[in-house]
């Protein structure tokens, strides 16, 4: 089993290993030619990700299909990449040779640049007589350029157990141009109990165990599909590493003993991990390592997307300040009334740490130039809005998400109203539900003006544990929300235009059967230039 080293060692191993996989490029034709892996070499599909208007990752994985295969999968291997204008690859753009590192786990991360700008291609990957599926990807305006509509869709909490991924097949459909995942890819659940699929392997916590786990979901054939479909924008929440763990303290749940187990090891062997598997830049992986925090990997970043919408992609769980008041003094999360804990407002707790704050808030200050996009949206892991579950004077809330830090929400919230930030719609998941609401100035002002609108994504498949019973209760209790179900799984569906932005709000029958039907659950307009929400069906 690899392991990531501490300290300055791990980092200039990681460095090299970098390094030496590009240096494929270099090799010539004949290198991917020589070796002779087994057909199915690609079982994990491929993948294309961090697309902006002239560069795109393509990632895959040599993995084979069988174990025999993969226990001969040990040295250097060659892998040829090719991007096309057409299907048939008979238009090629750009191609090359890079070398897939045992020490990577066979991962190929490909860093295709000099694109043409707001179109299509095609790619693929080929070593010895094995050839990829075709995925196909995009570029996207320049900043500033015209740009009359885009598709996006959103999703997050994938639970391997607790359903099949037919919402993908669906999403395949529904042609987005992008997908922006926020976050629980996988979890690291044993998953014993499940009624549904079992995901093997018991508790994940090493590198070896984080790795085997990323290829069980990215085996799942509608997954794959629509990893082919459209490049994704991705960043991550707690289950790519633990339940609820807050930055470099650990969260909540394990085997008898996982307490014992050095945390920091466990979070650079899933950062690691995370990164084999997913279409995100090395050069971010490398550069931040040399920070000097061991197994550090920046997720947050900034896409524009023409002169119609940027998306700003944050990191809600590197760099947080542990949750406070959790119940008997435990780990991870729980339900705290605010009045019963000292440390609720303590303003200097932050859900993004004071660099991603400040990275944002100048991104935000920039909303207001004539060259600025139409739509500023701002992607993350959970619910932005006040979501009090108690009703009368006492409030409750969960201290794991933007209730849990009310001067981080606060700062951002001020911001917003300083920069007169315009058009802002906020992306969430993480809750397993959805819910649509506006973003006040201040939980106080019930009926001021709006500063943005949200639309938190339910789940792919993660339960929730509860039911709409309840939903009329909360929502009165809690009037800025103008919608939410609980119960249903899917994705959302975002369609842009300089005049509005659209909302469908896309669920699964039942995640438990392998083949579901779909349906718009609901649907929202925005006007631009307005921070209101109407509902459309």
């Amino acid at each position: 089993m690899t392991k990531l080293l501490p300290g300055y060692l791990h980092r200039r191993q990681v460095i090299r290993w970098l390094a030496l996989a590009a240096a494929g490029q270099h090799l010539g034709a004949k290198a991917w030619q020589q070796a002779k892996p087994g057909v199915g070499v690609f079982s994990l599909g491929v993948a294309s990700g961090a697309a902006t208007h002239d560069s795109v990752v393509l990632w895959t994985r040599l993995y084979p299909d069988n174990w025999h295969d993969r226990e001969r999968l040990v040295r250097l291997q060659a892998v040829r990449w090719e991007v096309s204008h057409n299907e048939q690859f008979t238009q090629l753009v750009q191609s090359g040779t890079v070398n897939a590192l045992p020490e990577l786990a066979h991962s190929v991360h490909v860093d295709v640049r000099g694109l043409a700008p707001d179109r299509w291609y095609f790619y693929r990957f080929r070593t010895g007589d094995a050839v990829s599926r075709t995925g196909r990807t995009r570029t996207f305006a320049p900043p500033g350029a015209p740009t009359q509509a885009l598709r996006l869709a959103y999703a997050s909490c994938q639970k391997w157990e607790d359903g099949y991924f037919s919402a993908y097949q669906h999403m395949e459909r529904d042609n987005p141009d992008a997908v922006v995942f926020l976050g629980d890819y996988l979890y690291e659940y044993p998953g014993n109990s499940s009624k549904v699929r079992v995901p093997g392997g018991g508790w994940v916590q090493t590198l070896d165990e984080y790795r085997r786990r990323h290829a069980l979901y990215k085996g799942d054939a509608h997954l794959q599909a629509m990893h082919a479909t459209a490049p994704w924008w991705v960043t991550w929440d707690d289950h790519e590493v633990q339940n609820d763990y807050a930055g470099t303290t650990p969260g909540d749940g394990g085997p008898p003993g996982w307490q014992i187990i050095d945390f920091a090891q466990r979070r650079a062997s899933a950062y690691q991990a995370y990164y084999e598997h997913m279409p995100v830049r090395a050069p971010e992986f490398a550069a931040s390592l040399l920070t000097g925090q061991t197994g550090h990997l920046q997720m947050h970043g900034q896409i524009h997307l023409g002169n119609l919408a940027s998306l700003s992609l944050l990191d809600t769980r590197q760099y947080r300040d542990v949750q406070v008041c959790t119940k008997e003094g435990k780990g991870g999360s729980g339900m705290v009334d605010p009045d019963q804990c000292a440390a609720w407002d303590d303003p200097t707790r932050s859900l993004l740490g004071s660099a991603q704050e400040q990275w944002l808030y100048q991104r935000l200050a920039q909303t207001r130039q004539t060259t600025a996009p139409r739509w500023n949206l701002i992607g993350q892991q959970t619910l932005f809005c006040p979501r009090d579950l108690r009703p009368g004077q006492q409030r409750f809330f969960w201290n794991d998400g933007w209730d849990g830090y009310p001067s981080a929400r606060q700062r951002l919230l001020h911001a917003l109203q300083h920069h007169q930030v315009p058009n802002a719609v906020f992306l969430g998941g993480d809750v397993h539900e959805n819910w649509v609401g506006h973003v006040l100035p201040t939980q106080a002002k019930a009926h001021a003006e709006p500063l943005a609108v949200e639309f938190c994504g339910t789940s792919i498949t993660s339960k929730s544990g509860r039911s709409n019973e309840r939903l009329p209760t909360v929502m009165a209790e809690n009037p800025h929300f103008v919608f939410a179900d609980v119960e249903r799984k899917g994705y959302g569906l975002l369609d842009i235009t300089h005049q509005q932005l659209r909302a469908q709000l896309r669920v699964v029958d039942d995640v438990t059967q392998r083949q579901t039907q779909i349906e718009t659950l609901a649907a929202f307009e925005v006007e631009a230039g307005r921070a209101r929400i109407l509902r459309t069906s």
